[in-house]
């Protein structure tokens, strides 16, 4: 009998695994997929020697993480690389503003009017930035929070709607900026805690800024197993499970699914038929034959970049993915450039690009030409360099992870208190009334992101129940 198996190796199955084998638990890992890595995979989508990422690319919260931080994953592989700006959101004159590691430089982007303003909400934030983000990234739990202080000071900012918390600012840069930073949700902007989530992206780019993973996302999934092998955890790929009976005997089972799949294998019944799923993506890799021509030359140096332009066009695309079945015409871009850190993406001279826009959940269009009419805009004659495209809607995402429920790569819709207590209003989100049973994926807090915190947090109420038991 192991003390525990893992359903499921994305990075918070496979953080959940590595914390309890590193408390000397018996672990095995069993993976649907025949390759593990969930949301942090690398393929050869479009052609041969280009490698690109089908899910998250840019690491903001992984190069943050307390889990990951707390491992020695760069002894498996693991090397984040950085763009010379981390972020830029270039406007239709052919400026930008940008999200640097210098929050002066930052702040400077926006022009004088907003400068001050920026600096007095993320400065006081960012001198804690290591205990906050342990603490908001470990809640909840019954321990008390590090720096309580500093925990109701972003609280007091971070549980704002975006759409509110942006009103201190007076002219068009900042609130187009965030208004993109807080949409990483992919949720209407005057939602609860969406400003929190902008605030969390632009801090953790100033403490750390947003890499990439050198060779691919799939670094970071290999790490972690690479680390899994090694203190003795076991990982078989290939391996559908559809019920608990497919799996060994264990004292614990910790499931890295969606709530609704771990309902149907656990047989849970009704228990998690409130918790929503929200809009979806559409999401196109390139194979380009040189860098994006963007005009606003910050763009060029930038690993991420927004593609709105402003905070009305944003907020518009944002309704309309998440209010109905059509996608927006203009939709609101996220850009990653990850051959500009990382050379080995592509051959010499050549170039890997990744870009999406917001859809409704579901949704079977296709996007590419509104994806690439609002690139023209921004970088004339991106069109000209495109060698290859891999496209993916709602069915192909929900086809390749089947975490994402409809192409929702949130794992779960940011509404509602929803968007902090999931996927239950419960203070014990990672237990489920089987009391072998627990979940550790992004439907679970912190929530969506490389990060591993919610395999992190759940291991955490494994090892407990097994303790107390013992």
């Amino acid at each position: 009998m192991f003390d525990a198996v893992v359903v499921g190796a994305g990075p918070n199955g496979l953080t959940a695994a590595v914390e309890l084998a590193r408390r000397g638990f018996s672990v095995a890992l069993f993976e649907a997929r025949d390759a593990i890595g969930g949301g942090a995979r690398t393929e050869e989508l479009t052609l041969p020697g280009f490698r690109h990422d089908p899910c998250s690319a840019s690491h903001p919260l992984g190069i943050n993480s307390p889990a990951f931080r707390a491992m020695p994953l760069d002894r498996y592989g693991l090397e984040w690389v950085h763009a010379d700006l981390p972020m830029a959101h270039p406007f239709p004159d052919g400026t930008a503003a940008v999200l640097s590691r210098s929050v002066a430089e930052t702040a400077a982007s926006f022009g004088p009017r907003d400068a001050g303003p920026y600096r007095r909400l993320v400065e006081p934030l960012l001198h804690r930035w290591d205990t906050l983000v342990r603490d908001f990234m470990s809640l909840p739990l019954s321990s008390l929070p590090r720096d309580p202080v500093g925990l109701a000071r972003f609280g007091v900012n971070g549980l704002l709607p975006a759409s509110r918390l942006m009103r201190r600012f007076r002219d068009e840069r900042a609130p187009a900026l965030f208004s993109g930073l807080a949409a990483h949700t992919i949720a209407p902007l005057n939602g609860l805690a969406t400003g929190g989530i902008g605030l969390v992206f632009a801090l953790a780019a100033h403490a750390r800024g947003w890499p990439v993973a050198r060779g691919g996302s799939q670094a970071v999934s290999d790490a972690l197993a690479a680390y899994l092998k090694d203190l003795g955890g076991e990982i078989h790929t290939g391996y559908e499970v559809k019920r608990l009976d497919d799996l060994p005997p264990a004292r614990a089972y910790v499931f890295d699914t969606s709530p609704t799949a771990l309902a149907r294998i656990a047989g849970l019944g009704r228990y998690y038929d409130r918790f929503r799923y929200g809009a979806s993506v559409f999401k196109v890799d390139y194979a380009l034959d040189g860098p994006v021509p963007w005009t606003a030359k910050e763009a060029r140096s930038a690993g991420t970049v927004q593609v709105g332009p402003y905070r009305s066009d944003i907020g518009r695309a944002l309704r309309e993915a998440s209010g109905g079945e059509r996608a927006p015409e203009t939709p609101f871009l996220i850009t990653v450039q990850s051959s500009l850190a990382d050379p080995t993406r592509a051959p010499e001279g050549k170039h890997t690009f990744w870009a999406y826009g917001h859809v409704p959940n579901g949704w079977d269009g296709d996007l590419t030409d509104a994806i690439e009419r609002q690139l023209e805009r921004f970088a004339p004659g991106f069109r000209d360099l495109v060698l290859a495209r891999a496209t993916m809607g709602p069915p192909e995402l929900a086809a390749r992870n089947a975490n994402y429920v409809g192409g929702d790569i949130a794992a779960g819709a940011a509404a509602g208190l929803q968007v902090l207590l999931r996927p239950k209003l419960s203070l014990s989100p990672y237990t489920t009334p089987h009391p072998a049973v627990f979940i550790c994926s992004s439907s679970t807090p912190p929530g969506p992101g490389v990060h591993g915190m919610s395999g992190h947090n759940a291991a955490k109420a494994v090892w407990r129940r097994l303790r107390d038991r013992s």
